[in-house]
């Protein structure tokens, strides 16, 4: 066992908390200004109103989807091993393209998949990593209809599940970087923290396995993470 894994993980958490703070604030100060602005009468009335209104909204936003994102954070740290079940992941794949039914039928996703394994888990965490999985790959569509395929594979006493996209892809350079907290390699899109691959990192390592980033000459990018393979 390493001996500095303790210490490491202590910086990493006062690190992630210090990020919080300052990806908090940045927003709130922007609400907030914008907010004394209305306060001047020649403000509330005059034509820059509805510019500064679009400003807090902005801002009330980005601090929302932060929040979200450390809920989700949270959870993720306190999956608890000791009440893991037996977890069909189809169901949980199903569960989580149910949550997702409305950016599904926005963006004509297609979503293919085959039989997937039982493994021992937490459902409701592991339906988290393919909701965040599959959003980022509707996300990265571009200009070409989403189409992904989340595959699983035996290999050496565990289950790699594959989830492929054909979007717009991923620089080598940054298949370590985008599981970093609050890494957002593409700035349009919807607010988002920059939690989601973390947060898939954070539970599938408390399930025991490992999550990557795998890119090809083809377009698109491959996010794998394996689980246990369950002792029949």
């Amino acid at each position: 066992m390493d001996d500095n894994a303790p210490a490491d993980r202590e910086a990493e958490l006062r690190a992630f908390l210090l990020r919080t703070c300052h990806d908090l604030r940045t927003p709130l100060r922007a609400v907030r200004a914008n907010a004394e602005l209305l306060r001047v009468p020649e403000k509330l009335h005059g034509p820059d109103a509805g510019q500064i209104l679009g400003f807090i909204v902005d801002g009330a936003t980005r601090m929302d989807a932060l929040v979200e994102g450390l809920a989700g954070y949270t959870l993720a740290l306190h999956t608890a091993t000791h009440s893991f079940l037996p977890v069909r992941l189809g169901v949980v794949l199903r569960s989580a393209m149910a949550k997702l039914a409305a950016d599904i039928r926005e963006t004509s996703a297609e979503i293919t998949y085959g039989e997937l394994p039982r493994v021992d888990g937490d459902p409701d965490r592991l339906a988290q990593v393919f909701e965040h999985l599959l959003r980022n790959a509707i996300q990265a569509r571009g200009s070409v209809t989403p189409r992904i395929q989340v595959t699983a594979t035996a290999r050496d006493g565990a289950w790699v599940i594959g989830v492929k996209d054909n979007g717009v892809g991923l620089d080598p350079s940054d298949v370590e970087r985008i599981f970093r907290p609050f890494e957002r390699l593409r700035k349009e899109g919807p607010a988002t923290a920059g939690l989601g691959l973390t947060i898939c990192r954070e539970i599938v390592a408390r399930h025991g396995g490992r999550i990557s980033a795998e890119v090809s000459g083809e377009p698109g990018t491959t996010i794998c993470f394996t689980l246990p393979a369950k002792e029949e």
